[in-house]
């Protein structure tokens, strides 16, 4: 099989990663040059329409992208360390978290960076009055998951998980683009830490 992905800032490959990391998966992954536009060409395009990273294509010549999905798959086929819960509650719980990540901190992070960013201008309209305004929007994202986070090590669950690795790779883009976490916010400056200090953090 194949992984195709990129190297870091690019958040969603790294979720991936990651992932593979703390499953103790060794899957090299096959780099796509994204600033080359490789990704949106036909040949890739075939593989994944939408034209995203990363796409894992098996040895039967199935295709899977979208990190989330793919990373159910290795959680099917590697089950230990289960990362998306064992229980019915917890696997609910974990898709939960999941979502939250995905709508209250990726969307305002999303369109700053495709909106107010100098390296996405050349790529697309961009509307920076709009793509500024998520700057408070992130900042009030922080500020609901550092009250998740409020005496808790992990996020959804007492395990790491798969949401874990969702904001882990998000607020670590968000530094990135320049969206800082506020290091006020000490529950979940030391969920940072605690991530950032686990080995699968430098996949």
């Amino acid at each position: 099989m194949k992984l195709y992905g990129a190297p870091n800032p690019a958040p969603n490959p790294r979720r991936v990663r990651i992932f593979l990391a703390e499953k103790g998966v060794d899957l090299p992954e096959t780099r796509i040059d994204m600033m080359k536009r490789e990704h949106k060409s036909e040949e890739f395009r075939a593989r994944n329409p939408l034209g995203q990273i990363p796409t894992l294509e098996l040895d039967d010549g199935t295709c899977i992208s979208e990190t989330v999905a793919i990373c159910r798959y290795f959680d099917e086929v590697h089950p230990e360390p289960p990362m998306f819960g064992r229980t019915a509650v917890e696997k609910a719980l974990v898709d939960q978290w999941i979502r939250r990540v995905e709508f209250v901190a990726m969307m305002p992070v999303g369109n700053f960076w495709r909106h107010a960013h100098p390296r996405t201008a050349a790529l697309l309209t961009q509307y920076k009055d709009f793509g500024e305004s998520n700057r408070e929007t992130f900042s009030g994202a922080q500020r609901f998951f550092d009250r998740a986070l409020k005496d808790r090590e992990f996020l959804a669950l007492d395990t790491l998980t798969m949401a874990d690795i969702c904001l882990q790779t998000t607020v670590d883009f968000a530094d990135w683009i320049g969206l800082p976490c506020d290091p006020e916010l000490k529950s979940l400056a030391a969920w940072r830490e605690r991530l950032a200090a686990r080995p699968s953090a430098s996949a």
